[in-house]
């Protein structure tokens, strides 16, 4: 049996079995086809997209009972049995009904098996790739913002943005690529996520702990961002050519994407390329200093047959990010830039940025460039009635920030961060309903400077592994699940010296030797250990109304820079400290849903409650005298602390088509977060300064009408007309401790946008047209989670706007040819 296992994850290629051709056409209730509708057989790997036309054919699928799951924008999901013979080719003509939304829709991330987002105790979201092709965006995570209520961001630029999940975020929101953990730096603020948006087919975001399944540093909520797979005809090559423009930044972005299969092998290949100048709003004009330059290579083969399925991902990410410092001239608020160092920099009296500059593609000598390189492999073997799920996966995250001026070459930060993860899980056969798995997953991390001047951690190395048992069992109209999740990580590293080179005047590492050398980082071994735990139920009252609620137990260990910071972050211009004592953080988190579906009418209420034991926060470090302290002249100065939190709020949504409107949706949804710190000494504070947690997002809506043409025979299909209004808020609810954060006023921003797909004489679709207007009034807006929002040089400003702006109208256009 186990020489039989190693053959199938090994060479699985050696494996046949009975199979036939699936093909047919999707078609609404009033017989119209729906385009790009997907087709999925349920239990395997095997789907496809279906054309304008709504045909679709699906090649070398297993032989005997099937059952089918239908998707579409704008429509309910669906199921549909089949029954295929040994080499038969069967044709099906399938119906889907109109709907605003999917509460049907199937998900993967966040449970132990195929769920209905319905079904699911834990709240989970998602966003097609369709959804974010309709928006202009800058990159994924900006895009799941946009459509998804409870998730927001921390944005450093356009370019760079962190996931926060109802009012959580940095290594608290595990970010997923296909299932592998992304592991790139994410604990600083301008580090943003290292993956193609272009390449992205689907999002999916829980919200909530998910520690149980991920382990540490899951304890918010998960975004899993998940590539798509060849779906085009047998024996064919196909993909799409993508090319965007948008005005605000100039921003040009190309991709191109191959995919093949036949035989139940499966290959795609995509590049994708994208440069931007300077972002532009009214207040501040071009800022500085904001452009950047990206290429993104993904290739992916596999195979898959009756037994399951093998696919093997390969990904090459290069990043040149500009890094803002916001400083300039006080009375015309010109950007100005540096040219010397420590000392002999002159803030206040730097020369002004030419417009050649603030307008150019050419990436500053002060940047920063990560490239991130990733293999891994995903196997889904049948084991009788039972599954086997394998991933394994290496990638490395090189992050270089230079930030001197008189050396350009000479990089300030210098990070070479090796992760090797592992996930196996096996569900085993359902026993009277019943279904349970069992898994085990975790990771090794080994973390080295480089040639740098500047150490804001150590060397580290990291183990982390963790098990765990998940059950769920149906009860007629109740279904409950839940589980346990025990996890250790063991986090050491050496002594480190740091010591300035006589040939740089820079710091450098060195060893305890050399004359001079600090010891910046005392040795350091410590094992963290947590247990997980969830309980959850949904109930299905009614077809159109569900009940669900769940109470889970989340854990993470701290983050190296939480424990082990000291020294400066070039690129956030923060020297950050931390605290070797602290204690894994520890949540109890409650949640109540109540849904309700039907053909016209989709609407749901979250209600959540999060007490954090040991919650870790920044805070600006004073002297005895109250006063900040500089360590690092014009750079800030924080230090890690820990106290318990409690975060509730309510996130709800409404989603209509009027049945004698059909092409008509309204969609709305509104979130709101609240963040307390429990720590009774800030608590006491005279003026309650330090009563809210630290990057707390306001209340936010977003409302949106969509109009869809309805198909018709022609050379037009999917014609759309949409426009939607963002609202955010006044955030009086801050944490003032300090001055580190201040109160944001509100705002709303009208878009405006429109798309069509061309078609040939035949029906196959041609071009896909998207065009967007953002913030159509170019209204000048700070967010509360905008970094750039606090880069201010002067106690006051000339035009009392102080800090730097979110960017302003911006007009794009997107063409994507299908081939």
């Amino acid at each position: 049996m186990k020489l039989l296992l190693l053959l199938m994850l090994l060479s699985p290629a050696l494996l046949w079995g009975q199979t036939g051709t699936l093909s047919g056409a999707v078609h609404d209730a009033r017989h119209s086809a729906v385009p790009f509708a997907s087709v999925a057989v349920v239990g395997t790997n095997l789907g496809a997209v279906a054309d304008a036309a709504g045909r679709f054919q699906l090649l070398k699928v297993p032989a005997g009972a099937l059952r089918l799951h239908l998707s579409a924008v704008g429509y309910a999901p669906a199921e549909h049995d089949a029954v295929l013979a040994d080499g038969q080719t069967l044709s099906l003509q399938l119906t889907l009904a109109a709907a605003p939304a999917a509460l049907s829709e199937v998900v993967v991330t966040g449970v132990s098996r195929v769920t209905e987002i319905r079904r699911s105790p834990v709240p989970i979201a998602t966003l097609s790739r369709r959804e974010i092709s309709l928006n202009a965006n800058t990159n994924v995570i900006d895009a799941a913002v946009r459509g998804i209520p409870g998730l927001s961001a921390v944005t450093t630029g356009p370019n760079v943005s962190k996931p926060f999940i109802r009012g959580l975020g940095y290594n608290r929101v595990l970010t997923l690529y296909n299932g592998l953990r992304q592991e790139g730096q994410q604990w600083g603020d301008e580090h943003g996520v290292e993956i193609d948006g272009y390449d992205t087919e689907r999002v999916e975001v829980v919200k909530g702990p998910a520690s149980l399944l991920y382990g540490s540093d899951a304890v918010a909520g998960v975004v899993n961002l998940l590539p798509g797979l060849p779906s085009g005809p047998e024996g064919r090559l196909g993909g799409d050519a993508l090319t965007e423009f948008q005005s605000n930044n100039g921003l040009l972005g190309h991709s191109l994407g191959l995919n093949y299969q036949k035989n139940g092998f499966q290959t795609s290949f995509r590049a994708s390329h994208r440069l931007a100048h300077d972002y532009r709003n009214h207040v501040d004009g071009l800022v500085y200093n904001t452009g950047f330059r990206e290429l993104t290579l993904t290739g992916m083969a596999g195979v898959v047959k009756p037994w399951g399925s093998s696919h093997w991902y390969l990904t090459l990410y290069d990043n040149q990010q500009e890094i803002p410092d916001g400083s300039r001239d006080s009375l015309s608020r010109r950007f100005t830039r540096q040219v010397a160092e420590s000392a002999l920099d002159d803030i206040k009296n730097r020369p002004l940025a030419s417009r050649d500059e603030l307008r150019a593609y050419a990436i500053g000598p002060l940047h920063q460039r990560i490239q991130h390189y990733r293999v891994f492999t995903k196997t889904q073997v049948e084991l009788g009635r039972g599954q086997l799920n394998l991933l394994l996966g290496v990638q490395q995250n090189r992050r270089r920030e230079f930030n001197h001026p008189t050396a350009p070459v000479q990089a300030g930060l210098a990070l070479d961060l090796t992760t090797y993860t592992y996930d196996v899980r096996y569900h085993l056969p359902a026993w009277q309903g019943l279904e349970m798995s069992v898994g085990s997953n975790g990771m090794a991390q080994v973390n080295r400077h480089q040639d740098a001047t500047d150490f804001p951690i150590p060397d580290y190395n990291l183990l982390d592994a963790g098990s765990f048992l998940l059950l769920k069992k149906p009860l007629g109209k109740l279904e409950i699940s839940g589980g346990v999740r025990y996890d250790t990580r063991l986090v050491k590293w050496d002594d480190f010296y740091v010591a300035t080179d006589p040939r740089t005047g820079f710091g450098a590492a060195a060893g305890p030797q050399v004359a001079g050398a600090a010891l910046q980082f005392p040795s350091f071994r410590r094992r963290y250990q947590g247990l997980s735990a969830s309980l959850g139920a949904s109930y299905v009252a009614t077809e159109q109304l569900t009940l669900r609620a769940n109470l889970a137990r989340g854990y993470r260990a701290p983050n190296i820079p939480e424990i082990g910071s000291n020294g400066l972050d070039p690129g956030a211009h923060i020297v950050y400290l931390g605290n070797r004592n602290f204690q894994p953080e520890f949540s109890w988190q409650q949640d109540v849903g109540v849904l309700w579906h039907q053909p016209t009418l989709d609407a749901s209420v979250e209600v959540f409650h999060n007490y954090v034991q040991n919650f870790i926060y920044q805070a600006r470090l004073l002297d005895a005298a109250g006063q900040p302290v500089v360590i690092v002249p014009g750079n800030t100065t924080y230090q890690f602390q820990q106290a318990a939190a409690r975060l509730y709020g309510i996130e709800a949504s409404l989603n209509v088509r009027p049945a004698a409107l059909p092409w008509l949706a309204l969609t709305s949804n509104v979130a709101l977060v609240n963040g307390q710190n429990e720590d009774a000494k800030l608590v006491e504070n005279p003026d309650n300064a330090a009563r809210f947690l630290p990057l707390i997002p306001p209340l936010r809506a977003r409302f949106e009408v969509r109009a869809t043409l309805p198909t018709r025979p022609g050379r037009l299909t999917g014609t759309y007309f949409r426009a939607s209004l963002d609202g955010s808020a006044r955030q009086n609810r801050f944490y003032a401790l300090d001055n580190t954060e201040t109160a944001t006023p509100g705002y709303a921003l009208l878009g405006l946008g429109a798309g069509t797909t061309f078609r040939t004489r035949a029906g196959r679709e041609a071009v896909q047209l998207f065009l967007q207007v953002d913030n159509v009034l170019d209204v000048a807006y700070q967010a509360h989670l905008n970094r750039l929002k606090y880069f201010e040089y002067y106690q006051a400003s000339p035009n009392g706007r102080p800090g730097i702006f979110n960017p302003g109208r911006n007009v794009s256009a997107k063409v994507v040819v299908p081939f």
